[in-house]
């Protein structure tokens, strides 16, 4: 190992960030060092403001804890890459005044990147666009999904205001099991404890969430995971308009087309296929038939308000062609 205690203390502060806890010995022999230098080092990262904690005894060692302020991290080249990549996908979430933290970030990460990272990282950007969803405009507080994410975490029991689809306003006590992320939207999936039943709850929602003290046990999902519950319980969510396409093709280019929007496809005679749409405004559904148009020969049985929504989008077409 290196005598330089710089290059040594950066070494040191690399395996403590990529370890729960170390004996001393094994910190010790990993740096190639004795346990007084080690010490030395501990106490110089600990200057620098890293905490670090120390247990004493044979079994003792040490760990790196949880701080007043967030000191510097190391990343390795993989690592950085990830962060730099997830920081810019974060800039289209729903989550509200992430968009611009993400990219504060970002930039601060990019500036300290080596040349040969900042070229992979660029690719990355130049390949992939982030798509803005206009959608209804609903943004997830941060905080309150910091509140969520410790409930779900501690097992601990939570209040909060939800409004219903149907404007219907209540008070809910939950038992929070997990968040599931899908596209735009966050959903919570929980114990319902005064309707004893499980229920899945848009996070946007939802307000003034707190934790209300009580511990549970965890309970057994009815379902493979929490991502599977929230998708059955979208599926079987009542939309005010839908809309039965028959769609000239193989079922396997059908249903890859379609696989991004809420849609059933099956197969019908004659090469064709049937894809049910449901969405709850005309404009959005409108926008699916669209996207099967455009790969497809189709025909549309939907209500009249689709229909001319489909007649302004084939006249905006025809006009820009």
């Amino acid at each position: 190992m290196t005598s330089d205690p710089t290059a040594r203390t950066l070494r040191l502060l690399s395996l403590l960030q990529t370890h729960v806890f170390w004996s001393g010995p094994e910190l010790a022999g990993r740096l190639s060092v004795s346990p007084r230098t080690l010490r030395r080092d501990i106490d110089r990262l600990r200057d620098l403001g890293y905490p670090v904690d120390a247990s004493p005894g044979v079994d003792g060692g040490y760990r790196l804890a949880a701080g007043a302020h967030m000191p510097p991290l190391l990343l390795d080249d993989d690592e950085a890459v990830a962060i730099a990549v997830g920081l810019r996908i974060a800039a289209g979430s729903a989550v509200e005044g992430i968009e611009e933290t993400s990219l504060r970030a970002l930039a601060k990460l990019e500036q300290v990147l080596p040349d040969r990272l900042r070229r992979q990282v660029m690719a990355v950007h130049d390949s992939v666009a982030v798509l803005r969803w206009s959608g209804d405009g609903a943004t997830v507080d941060p905080g309150d999904l910091a509140v969520l994410t410790r409930a779900c975490r501690d097992r601990e029991e939570v209040r909060f205001d939800y409004r219903r689809r149907d404007g219907e306003e209540s008070r809910r006590l939950v038992q929070p099991h997990q968040l599931v992320s899908a596209g735009r939207r966050w959903y919570l999936v929980a114990w319902d404890v005064r309707r004893s039943d499980w229920r899945t709850f848009r996070v946007d929602r939802l307000s003034k969430p707190a934790l209300a003290g009580g511990r549970f046990d965890p309970r057994d999902l009815p379902a493979e995971d929490a991502a599977t519950f929230v998708a059955a319980a979208l599926r079987s969510t009542p939309m005010p308009h839908t809309a039965r396409v028959l769609a000239t093709g193989p079922l396997e280019a059908v249903s890859a087309a379609a696989r991004w929007i809420d849609a059933e496809v099956g197969p019908e005679e004659g090469g064709r296929c049937t894809v049910e749409l449901r969405s709850d405004s005309t404009e959005w559904l409108s926008s699916m038939v669209a996207i099967l148009a455009a790969q497809f020969e189709v025909t549309v049985d939907g209500s009249d308000g689709l229909l001319d929504d489909l007649s302004t989008i084939a006249r905006r077409l025809e006009q820009a062609a």
